[in-house]
């Protein structure tokens, strides 16, 4: 097939995606939020079917284990149906272990559609942090039961980073394929706020949570009293962080931000900070380069296994000290800071149009042929 063919049908084929993240509010919903205003044009449509928080009754969500500012909303059913049968799409992609990735198998099963798992977060191991409870036990056995579900009735599994492949094929997968990370169009068009070339700010950004390992920020807030710290998110350690800020004046916390916010807060930082325990890939951390910003990430995130990301970001290993490692970053000469920050930028532009790349090929690789 001549790539102008190829192109022709991608044209034709529409995507459906179910997630029971809401838009933009963590990894997951951000994500689809970001690829769909990017691959919709390359492809005959993308739809995403999740919950509408002005649209349902909060008296129906289960909160997360472990984590109340995060909610899990019952499908309306008739309402998914409806537009999945006006929209017509030839691929489903489920995207959570949740009600709404479970409707979605449903309805492409039932209309002979494509479908796909992603397979962002290894919840089972989240699950694990929050406690050794029976309720805690339970969660994790009923995570794996839907996975394995969703994985075994998927012609492929994608993941964002390869060492999610001895567990995605625990849990039944066929096959897998390896999909990028898309950034939201304010990140790569909004002009660039030029970058210090010193330390002076930092921003953490992400769920307020045990992965994420927030001591670390915490004890570089207290080193380096001259160096201020923003802290962005909600979770549930968010009143042992209010606390901790009641005695560290240039510790601020933000509350939860909008995509816009967000950015505004990294055009004003000189470093971003992911320490997580656990993070499948670390979208934050990319966003922060595509603003020419570098990040310190964890050894433990999956963004250091892509190549053309790795050498534009700093490593904190888990065995090193933080105090250590701002005082190395202090000592950089400002010309080092400027050719880290122009790495960092070209590498996440140039992940971003991969990414969209991977996907139109994807949707031509695995969308079925439907009777309109």
């Amino acid at each position: 097939m001549t790539s102008n063919a190829q192109k022709n049908e991608a044209e034709q084929l529409r995507l459906a995606i179910f997630s029971d993240s809401f838009p933009e509010r963590n990894g997951a919903g951000a994500y689809y939020s970001d690829l769909s205003e990017q691959l919709g044009p390359r492809i005959g449509g993308v739809q995403v079917f999740q919950p509408l928080v002005k649209k349902r009754l909060l008296w129906l969500a289960m909160p997360l284990p472990g984590d109340k500012t995060q909610k899990i909303l019952t499908p309306n059913i008739f309402r998914i149906n409806r537009e999945f049968k006006a929209f017509k799409p030839h691929l489903c992609i489920a995207v959570t272990p949740g009600p709404f990735g479970m409707v979605g198998l449903w309805l492409a099963k039932r209309k002979k559609t494509g479908f796909l798992t992603a397979f962002h977060t290894h919840f089972e191991g989240l699950v694990q942090m929050y406690g050794d409870t029976l309720f805690f036990r339970f969660c994790n056995w009923y995570l794996e039961l839907i996975n394995k579900i969703l994985i075994k009735r998927s012609e492929s599994v994608l993941i964002n980073n390869e060492g999610l492949i001895p567990t995605v094929q625990r849990l039944g997968a066929k096959h897998q394929d390896l999909m990028g990370t898309p950034l939201a169009s304010p990140f790569l068009k909004t002009p660039i706020v030029p970058p210090r070339g010193e330390l002076k700010r930092v921003i953490f950004a992400g769920r307020l949570a045990p992965e994420k390992n927030l001591p670390v920020v915490l004890e570089a807030a207290s080193a380096f009293p001259d160096i201020d710290f923003v802290m962005v998110g909600e979770g549930p350690l968010r009143k042992e962080m209010e606390k901790a800020a009641a005695s560290l004046p240039n510790l601020r916390l933000t509350g939860w931000l909008t995509r816009e916010g967000l950015l505004a807060e990294i055009d004003q930082s000189d470093l971003l900070i992911l320490p997580s325990h656990a993070e499948t890939f670390g979208t934050v951390a990319l966003e922060a380069m595509a603003r020419g910003r570098p990040a310190l990430v964890s050894a433990a995130a999956g963004i250091h296994e892509w190549k053309e990301l790795s050498e534009a970001l700093f490593v904190l290993g888990s065995d090193q000290s933080i105090i250590q490692v701002f005082n190395e970053l202090r000592s950089l000469p400002a010309s080092e800071w400027a050719l880290k920050a122009e790495n960092a930028r070209k590498s996440a532009l140039l992940m971003n149009d991969k990414t969209i790349d991977q996907w139109v090929k994807f949707v031509r690789k695995y969308a079925k042929p439907r009777d309109e």
